[in-house]
C-alpha cells in the first residue's frame, strides 16, 4: 500500500530500532512511505538517528500525543513503549503507568485522530502462568495473566483493554501479537539472564518448554501486518519448542532437577534477605510455561517465520558465544 504514514511509539528500544532500520529505506521518493514518525521518552542520540525518520520525545504517559498524530496525518501506529525488563530503579507503579496508562493515552489519541490501524505488541505472558494451560496456547485460549508477575499482570489488562476498543470503536484496526521470548544477535533480557548461570534448574515433572522467535521475526510479522492492513490477534513464535533440559544441553551446561515445594520454600527464604532476586512465584514461571501455536500467524495473517524455536535458539548460542550452537 502506497502513501502510508506511521508512527513508532517506543522508538530507541530494542525493537522499535530494528523496526525502525527495516521501514527507513521505504519513505518517498524512494519507496512507498510518506512519513515515518518515531517517538520515546529518551531522546534518540544523533548518532542513531536514521535519515528520513522524524524523531520526536514523547512519553506514552503523558497526554498529547493526538496532536502529533493529526498533525503528521498519521494513518498507522505502531505501539512498542513497554517496559520488558525493568531497571533497577523500576517499581510496579511506574511500569504499570507506562505499560497500562501508556496503552491506553495511545488508544485515546489514535481514535480522536483517526488513526486508520495500530498494530500492538502483547506477550505469551498474558496468557499467564497456570497448571491447566493447554501444551499449545491458541489466541482462542483465556488471558489469565497472574497478578504475582506484572509484566503478565499488565499484559493481561492491555489486553483487556484492547478488547473493549473493538467493540466501541471497531473502526481502529487492531493488530495484536502476542510474541514469544525474542533472541537475537544482541538480545540482553531476563530469560537470557537464566541462561548466563552457570547451572539451569529443572523442576520435577516439568519439562518447562520455551518458544522462541527471531527479532528480524517480529519486526518482519510487524512489518506484513502493516503492509497488507491486517487486523486480529496473532501469537508469534517459531515453529515447535525447547525444553530446560534440550536448552542446557546445547549451552552444555548442567541441570538441576529440584521438587518444586523445595525451591518455592527456598525462595520464600531467600528473596527478602535479598538473597535471590526471583520470589516464589518464580516457580510458577518455570513450570508453567505459555506455549505458543503459530498456525493462526501462517495460515491467517499469512506470515511464516524464517527461524524455527530450535534454529533461532542456537543463532543465539552462536552469536554470544554459548555452547555448541547448532545441534
Amino acid at each position: 500500500m502506497s502513501g502510508q504514514r506511521i508512527l513508532v511509539t517506543g522508538g530507541a528500544g530494542y525493537l522499535g530500532s530494528a523496526l525502525l532500520a527495516e521501514l527507513a529505506p521505504r519513505l518517498q521518493p524512494a519507496g512507498e512511505l510518506e512519513c515515518l514518525v518515531a517517538t520515546d521518552v529518551r531522546a534518540m542520540p544523533d548518532e542513531r538517528r536514521l535519515p528520513g525518520v522524524e524523531y520526536v520525545t514523547h512519553d506514552v504517559r503523558a497526554q498529547g500525543l493526538e496532536i502529533l498524530l493529526q498533525r503528521r496525518h498519521i494513518d498507522t501506529v505502531v505501539h512498542l513503549a513497554a517496559i520488558v525488563t525493568p531497571g533497577s530503579g523500576s517499581n510496579r507503579e511506574l511500569e504499570y503507568a507506562v505499560d497500562v496508562i501508556g496503552t491506553k493515552n495511545v488508544l485515546e489519541a489514535c481514535v480522536a485522530a483517526g488513526v486508520r490501524q495500530i498494530v500492538v505488541t502483547s506477550s505469551g505472558a498474558a496468557y499467564g502462568y497456570h497448571a491447566d494451560n493447554p501444551e499449545w496456547l491458541t489466541e482462542d485460549d483465556a488471558i489469565r495473566g497472574n497478578e504475582a508477575f506484572a509484566y503478565s499482570h499488565h499484559k493481561r489488562l492491555v489486553e483487556e483493554m484492547l478488547a473493549e476498543y473493538r467493540k466501541s470503536h471497531p473502526a481502529l484496526r487492531q493488530v495484536v501479537l502476542r510474541v514469544g521470548t525474542i533472541l537475537g544477535e544482541t538480545t540482553r533480557n531476563q530469560i537470557t539472564a537464566l541462561f548466563d548461570k552457570p547451572r539451569l534448574i529443572a523442576l520435577r515433572g516439568s519439562r518447562s518448554p520455551f518458544v522462541f522467535i527471531w527479532d528480524k521475526d517480529v519486526v518482519g510479522a510487524i512489518d506484513h501486518a502493516i503492509r497488507t492492513n491486517a487486523a486480529g490477534i496473532f501469537n508469534v513464535a517459531g515453529d515447535g519448542a525447547l525444553s530446560i533440559q534440550e536448552i542446557a544441553t546445547r549451552l552444555g551446561k548442567r541441570c538441576v532437577t529440584l521438587p518444586p515445594g523445595l525451591l518455592r520454600a527456598a525462595l520464600a527464604v531467600l528473596h527478602p534477605l535479598k538473597l535471590s532476586r526471583y520470589g516464589p512465584e518464580q516457580v510458577d514461571f518455570l513450570r508453567y510455561r505459555p506455549v505458543l501455536d503459530n498456525r493462526r500467524l501462517k495460515e491467517v495473517l499469512g506470515y511464516r517465520p524464517r527461524m524455527t524455536s530450535s534454529e533461532v535458539f542456537d543463532f543465539y548460542c552462536r552469536s554470544h558465544g554459548l555452547g555448541g550452537g547448532a545441534h
